[in-house]
C-alpha cells in the first residue's frame, strides 16, 4: 500500500494544532540508519487507510517529497472523541532486517466446526493478533487459524497454528488463541425440553 507524506520543518505543539485546522497530521519516520523524520500527511488519505486492515499489517510505500521509502506503521494517536487522527508513527523498513510485528488472525470454518454444530457451543476470540518475527518479503498481512476441527470446551493453542514460511512466533506455543465454550446444557438439552 502507498501514501504520501511531506517534510514537516516546524515542530511543537502549537504548530502540530496549525497542521491539524489545515487538515494535515503531524507524523514520525524513525529507525533504520537515518535519523527520526518529521513528516506531515493529509488527513482524508491517512484516515480512509487506516481503516483497512492491511495497511496496519503490511509494508507500505511512502511517497515523501517524490522518494520511496518503506515503512511499517508503528502507532496512532487518536482524538477522544472526534474521528480525528492526531498523531502517526511509522518506522524505516530495512531488507535484510527482521522485524517484530503484530499481524491479525483470520479465523475461519467456525460454523462448520462440531463445537457450534453439534453442542451450539461459542466461540470466544482469546487473541484478535499475533506478534511475529520476519523479513520485511515474508510478512504476511494476516495469520488463518482453522476452527473446523474445534469440539466444545477445547482450545485452540498457537502450537496448533501453522507459520507462513519464514515467519515465526516469539509467544509461547501453549498460548490460548481461541476457546470453544459450551452453552449451559447444549444442543442436547434444547432437544430435551423440546420433545
Amino acid at each position: 500500500m502507498q501514501f504520501n507524506a511531506t517534510s514537516r520543518s516546524v515542530q511543537g505543539s502549537s504548530a502540530s494544532r496549525r497542521l491539524r485546522r489545515a487538515g494535515r497530521v503531524p507524523a514520525i519516520v524513525y529507525g533504520g540508519d537515518a535519523a527520526p523524520l518529521s513528516i506531515e500527511l493529509d488527513h482524508n488519505e491517512i484516515y480512509h487507510a487506516l481503516r483497512k486492515e492491511e495497511f496496519h499489517s503490511s509494508i507500505l510505500s511512502m511517497q515523501l517529497d517524490g522518494k520511496g521509502s518503506q515503512v511499517l506503521l508503528r502507532a496512532v494517536q487518536w482524538h477522544p472523541y472526534k474521528q480525528q487522527v492526531l498523531h502517526v508513527d511509522f518506522q524505516r523498513v530495512a531488507a535484510g532486517q527482521a522485524l517484530h510485528t503484530k499481524v491479525p488472525l483470520h479465523f475461519v470454518n467456525a460454523e462448520s466446526s462440531p463445537a457450534v454444530k453439534l453442542s451450539g457451543a461459542i466461540i470466544n476470540h482469546v487473541l484478535t493478533e499475533i506478534e511475529v518475527t520476519c523479513l520485511p518479503n515474508d510478512l504476511p498481512q494476516f495469520i488463518e487459524v482453522d476452527l473446523g476441527n474445534i469440539i466444545a470446551g477445547a482450545s485452540i493453542h498457537l502450537s496448533d497454528v501453522k507459520a507462513p514460511k519464514g515467519v515465526t512466533f516469539p509467544a509461547a506455543s501453549d498460548t490460548v488463541i481461541a476457546t470453544a465454550i459450551a452453552k449451559p446444557g447444549g444442543a442436547a438439552a434444547e432437544e430435551t425440553a423440546a420433545e
